[in-house]
């Protein structure tokens, strides 16, 4: 195993280890069972990764935009308006 992948109980043993090397930028990869499990980064990579993310999710009037326009855009029966006699 390389040293940015670690065996979960390889990674309990030597947590330091794995902490020091994703400080240093190297993110460190953890396996369950034989699976990828989890990926243990530093603060300023998560915090680099979470800003990324959100200046690549559109905004709220992008999402508000991208909306059908009307009932037909989105196969509704349009409605017709009835004459109701309230008396």
């Amino acid at each position: 195993m390389s040293t940015s992948q670690w065996r979960l109980q390889d990674a309990k043993a030597h947590f330091s280890q794995v902490v020091e090397a994703a400080l240093q930028g190297d993110p460190q990869h953890v396996t369950r069972r034989g699976k990828q499990a989890v990926v243990v980064l530093s603060e300023q990579a998560f915090e680099a990764l979470q800003r990324s993310a959100h200046a690549a999710a559109p905004g709220f009037i992008a999402h508000l935009l991208a909306m059908p326009k009307d009932d037909e855009e989105v196969g509704r029966p349009t409605l017709a308006l009835r004459d109701v006699d309230l008396s």
